[in-house]
């Protein structure tokens, strides 16, 4: 997008460019492409380049808005430059202090010292709603990442947070099973994979990674002649099915603020 500011490529390249990294992620499979708008457009523009212009959907992709106020490390003074860069390193920061599983926002914004555009809460959740995550500063608690949507249609990978614990439950998975090659495909296997991932998964559930009261409720592994009959033996393959409840963050903390005759009752959603 830099690239575009400078009229070193034009709107039709960087939509191009952009959907050829989206295309790369999904084809990769565990990997997401952060992507930024194009820079000096309002609220009521982003809306319209996102729906209109762009068009991406994927469960693989993400999009931030707007552009971020730094000071150059070289001279000194104030510039724009693309989110993306920086959402990159709160996604990490956050990974490590609290999980992948936990959503990348409401978390400050480092280096960032100014916004182009100051958006309202009508403005937010206008782009929300279309998978652009804003930005914004609020007083007293800084420049913050203000949403946490994926570009997908899909209402089951709606989030940025399910999507990674997605990837990273598929590759930790994957890698903490690799004892299980070449070895005899039988029950005394299908058993040692089911304690294994099921092991795993305790351990994510106690992180707070998945939802439900027990175990039971967050996760289920079966590995068992169901999922393995004899043509799967002959090709070769052991096939364990997991079904994992991810938990999804709170956007929004609603109120209901009602009146009665000895005063005034608060319910919190």
């Amino acid at each position: 997008m830099a690239a575009f500011q400078h009229g070193a490529i034009d709107l039709d390249t960087v939509k191009g460019v952009q959907q050829a990294v989206i295309d790369h992620c999904a084809l990769m499979g565990d990997r997401m492409a952060v992507l930024d708008v194009p820079p000096d457009l309002s609220a009521q523009d982003v809306a319209k380049w996102r729906r209109i212009e762009a068009g991406y959907d994927s469960k693989f992709a993400v999009l931030y808005y707007p552009w971020i106020g730094v000071l150059d490390p070289l001279s000194g003074a104030k510039r724009f430059i693309p989110p993306s860069g920086h959402m990159a390193g709160v996604w990490a920061r956050n990974d490590n202090e609290r999980g992948v599983h936990k959503a990348p926002a409401n978390e400050v914004v480092r280096g960032a010292i100014e916004l182009p555009t100051q958006l309202t809460r009508v403005e937010q959740e206008t782009l929300n709603p279309i998978g652009v995550n804003a930005i914004r500063s609020f007083p007293g608690r800084g420049i913050r990442v203000w949403g946490a949507r994926t570009l997908s249609s899909d209402p089951a990978w709606r989030y940025v947070n399910i999507r990674r614990l997605f990837n990273y439950l598929e590759k930790s998975i994957l890698n903490a099973t690799q004892f299980a090659v070449f070895e005899p495909n039988d029950p005394a296997l299908w058993g040692k994979l089911t304690r294994s991932i099921s092991s795993f998964l305790i351990g994510e559930w106690r992180k707070g990674a998945l939802f439900g009261r027990t175990p039971d409720e967050a996760f289920y592994v079966k590995c068992d002649d169901e999922t393995n009959p004899a043509d799967v033996i002959d090709s070769g393959q052991v096939v364990c099915q997991i079904g994992v409840a991810p938990v999804k963050p709170a956007e929004f903390v609603v109120f209901q603020l009602s009146q009665f005759s000895g005063g005034t009752s608060l319910v919190t959603e």
